[in-house]
């Protein structure tokens, strides 16, 4: 693997480690199975694109705005459940199915390019290095704020009351915690931050696509599982963590399978060698905790 090839596995790696912090809140927070992501995420390359292409945007903001979109999103999901009691699996994917038509409608057709287009990452033109070492960085500084930033929030009142809400609903209710709200908030912020992380992925890539989040989800889960399976997680920022470093991880995973030319992998076997990796992942985690138990009941 080539200088170039590794950061750009460390530059994709990390956008998507967005993917699994958002996927962290809703089923490791919240315990709320939520497929909207496969829409949310084309939903922020698509926003993104189209304000910067057709409107002149300024990148930052168009990227604010892609979150904000990806928010909405997620809050309409959770309401559909609160509000109408519609299973929180059926109400992520209508909401899914929805935005792939939104989506569609937002760019004007499948795809919207914006190569030659101002980005994000056109400041690291001005710096003398080259883009492809000064992008993986801004990209870990943007995603380093944010994990912080959710550490700190998941610290504070409202962030116990959702950790409240995901870990006991009924206890939490009984406590004068709004479970209903707690959803509505911890799926708008999910959302949003796959949003974001579509929006930069559409711009370090070049275009936005209608089809970009197909197994969007699958990659999320993948990345919270690997990482929380590997690392020791005591605390939250321990496990926000867990989920950058399993993003990294699955993408390494990921390119080396695909690279293996003893393996015969294809390009487009990427989305089997995620669902391979999953499987052998969750495999190794019920063993390791069927040999703990087996050492547990022989020491007593």
């Amino acid at each position: 693997m080539s200088l170039y090839e590794l950061l750009g596995t460390v530059e994709v790696g990390l956008i998507f480690g967005l993917v699994a912090l958002g996927a962290f809140i809703t089923f490791k927070i919240l315990d709320f199975p939520d497929l909207t992501v496969e829409g949310s995420f084309p939903l922020g390359a698509a926003v993104v694109a189209v304000l910067i292409v057709n409107f002149g945007w300024n990148p930052w903001v168009a990227t604010l705005v892609a979150a904000a979109a990806g928010f909405c999103a997620g809050f309409v999901t959770a309401y559909l459940n609160v509000r109408f009691n519609i299973l929180h699996i059926l109400s992520g994917i209508l909401i899914s199915i929805s935005l792939y038509s939104i989506n569609l409608r937002i760019m004007g057709g499948p795809n919207k390019p914006l190569l030659g287009a101002n980005t994000i990452f056109s400041v690291a033109q001005g710096f003398g290095l080259p883009p492809y070492v000064l992008t993986p960085l801004l990209v870990g500084a943007i995603v380093g704020a944010l994990k912080l930033t959710l550490d700190l929030f998941l610290r504070t009142g409202i962030g116990m009351n959702m950790r409240a809400a995901g870990a006991n609903p009924a206890m939490a209710a009984a406590n004068g915690v709004n479970v209903g709200r707690m959803k509505l908030l911890g799926l708008g912020m999910a959302n949003g931050l796959t949003a974001l992380a579509g929006a930069m992925f559409a711009q370090s890539f070049g275009a936005a696509d209608a089809y970009m989040g197909i197994g969007v989800i699958i990659i999320g889960l993948a990345s919270v599982i690997v990482g929380m399976s590997l690392l020791p997680v005591r605390s939250m920022a321990q496990a926000t963590l867990a989920c950058l470093v399993g993003a990294l991880l699955y993408r390494f995973a990921v390119a080396f399978s695909l690279n293996a030319e003893f393996l015969g992998l294809k390009a487009s076997d990427v989305q089997f060698v995620t669902a391979v990796l999953v499987v052998v992942t969750l495999i190794s985690q019920g063993s390791r905790a069927g040999v703990s138990r087996l050492i547990r009941r022989k020491a007593a």
